[in-house]
Order: C-alpha cells, then sequence, then structure tokens
C-alpha cells in the first residue's frame, strides 16, 4: 500500500490516542521503549510555554491537593526530555500545581519526545478537549492552532472532533472590545451573551449592551430583543452622513472656527470646537451662550 494512502491518526481522538504510539518514547540505553511509568523530582519539571490556559481556580486547586495528600496522583503527568535531567510539562498543569501545594517531591509521569511544533499541537489540543477553559482561552487556542501550526479549520475541524461552525464561533468572540473579552474570559456573561453584541455594528453599541447585561443581569433572549429594537430603531447612515456635511458648512461659518463632528448610526455623536487662543475660546463662548 501506498504509505502517501495512509491516514494519519487524528489530534481530535485525544492526546492519549498519540501517546500510545511507542514512537514518541524516550528509549533506554538499550534503546527498548520505556512504556512505563516513571517518578522523577518535581523540582525538574518546567510548565509549557505553549498553554493556553492562565487561571487555575485557588479552590480546585486545594482540593485537587487535599486528593492528592490522600490518594495520591491517580494520573500520571506527561512530561518531555530537555536534557540534564530537565523535563517539561505536555499535560497535567494542575496535578503539577497541585502536587507543589502538596509538598511532593516525586511525581509519577510517561517521558516523550516532542519538538516545539508538536508540543504546540498537543498542548493547544489537549487542553481544549479535556481542561475547564473559559471561552477566551479556547478561541486563542484555535487561532493559535490556525495560524503558528498553519491548519486550515477543516483540518481543525478534523482534529478537535468540532464543526468549523463551531471554531468560527469562538474565533469571533475575539473581534469584541478588550472589555467584553475579559467579561466573558471572568464568565460575567455567556457565549450566547457575546454571539448576540457581535450583530452589533458598533464597538460602542456593544459596549453600551454589554454595560446592560452586567447591570440588569439580562438574558440571552433579552440581549437578542434589545439588539433587534436597535437595529429597527437605527437610521440611515446615509441619512446622517449627509446631515453632518451639511451641518459643518453652516456653523463654521457662523462661529468662524474649525470643527469637527463625528457620528454613529444610532444618531448620536460628538461636536467639537477648535480655538486658537484665550480671545479666541472667549468669543466662541460668548456665541454659544448667544451674548
Amino acid at each position: 500500500m501506498n504509505s502517501n494512502s495512509q491516514k494519519k491518526p487524528a489530534l481530535g481522538r485525544g492526546l492519549s490516542s498519540l501517546l500510545q504510539n511507542t514512537n514518541t518514547d524516550v528509549t533506554s540505553v538499550n534503546e527498548s521503549p520505556v512504556g512505563s511509568i516513571s517518578e522523577i523530582a518535581l523540582s525538574s519539571i518546567e510548565t509549557n510555554p505553549f498553554n493556553p490556559r492562565t487561571n487555575f481556580e485557588k479552590e480546585g486547586l486545594f482540593d485537587l491537593r487535599a486528593s492528592i495528600m490522600e490518594h495520591g496522583i491517580i494520573q500520571p503527568l506527561t512530561v518531555r526530555k530537555m536534557g540534564n535531567d530537565k523535563y517539561q510539562l505536555i499535560s497535567g498543569e494542575r496535578r503539577y500545581r497541585a502536587s507543589q501545594l502538596a509538598g511532593l517531591e516525586k511525581v509519577p509521569v510517561y517521558i516523550r519526545i516532542a519538538n516545539d511544533q508538536n508540543m504546540l499541537e498537543l498542548a493547544l489540543v489537549e487542553n481544549i478537549q479535556r481542561e475547564d477553559l473559559n471561552a477566551i482561552e479556547i478561541a486563542l487556542s484555535y487561532e493559535r492552532l490556525l495560524s503558528e501550526c498553519e491548519l486550515t479549520q477543516d483540518q481543525l475541524s478534523e482534529k478537535i472532533s468540532k464543526s468549523r461552525s463551531n471554531i468560527a464561533n469562538y474565533i469571533r468572540l475575539l473581534k469584541l472590545p478588550a472589555e467584553i473579552q475579559l467579561g466573558l474570559k471572568n464568565r460575567l456573561i455567556s457565549m450566547g451573551h457575546a454571539r448576540a453584541l457581535l450583530s452589533l455594528s458598533s464597538e460602542e453599541d456593544q459596549i453600551e449592551m454589554y454595560k446592560e447585561i452586567i447591570n440588569n443581569e439580562l438574558s440571552v433572549r433579552d440581549i437578542e430583543s434589545n439588539v433587534r429594537n436597535k437595529k429597527s430603531n437605527a437610521p440611515s447612515r446615509r441619512n446622517t452622513l449627509n446631515f453632518d456635511r451639511k451641518t459643518k458648512t453652516e456653523i463654521i461659518s457662523f462661529y468662524d472656527s474649525d470643527i469637527s463632528i463625528s457620528s454613529n448610526p444610532n444618531g448620536s455623536g460628538k461636536l467639537s470646537f477648535k480655538f486658537d487662543s484665550q480671545e479666541d475660546l472667549d468669543r466662541l463662548v460668548k456665541l454659544l451662550l448667544n451674548k
């Protein structure tokens, strides 16, 4: 059979299926695969810089610490050999952190060989499938798999066993303003809220509606209804821009001053005057107050 026709195992079947491949095992001096679990010093392990997970709940870590102190580590960590008795985590950072809290000196591990590209894919896929990531961390993981690992959405869909629409919906979250992304990351709003906010065209409207969600504890259905009403009541952008141009000419002529006008499709905006001196400012104030 042609080797090109053999289908490569998909990462979507899970990291464990990849690690069952003895081609990734570290070999001993006599070149026999090390298939068993090893114990190594916790101090010799460094965390994985490619891990997309950045938040680890303290309460959860202390619960895991208590379990480890009572029962030990049930599922070994997976690491790669870095040389000189140094290792780097591929998966199991929660167990690693909880083991530190428990004061363990040694931990059980599977030792594997992986280059940086494989490390990134392994870490991202492992976390997407097994860890309780928030929506923004998942979105960032998807984006990194697409960009840094140079995958197409079809390839990514196959690797993680998710639909293309699921992937696209998460990646779209990264277009939201930073304030809303932070709220989503901290679970102040749900992904349903965020998707409804994405249908608003301006960041200003998105942030305004986001604050309404937080202040009034609005449901996703409430937001979807509010968004529909906002769109139906919004004035034509073309009419707004025509109004701006006509008004600007009239105001400049009357006040003899350069101005700037900015407006949004919903009709709100800002009018600014420019003045060159204190005397010029006093003149404008008198005109504005009609004195």
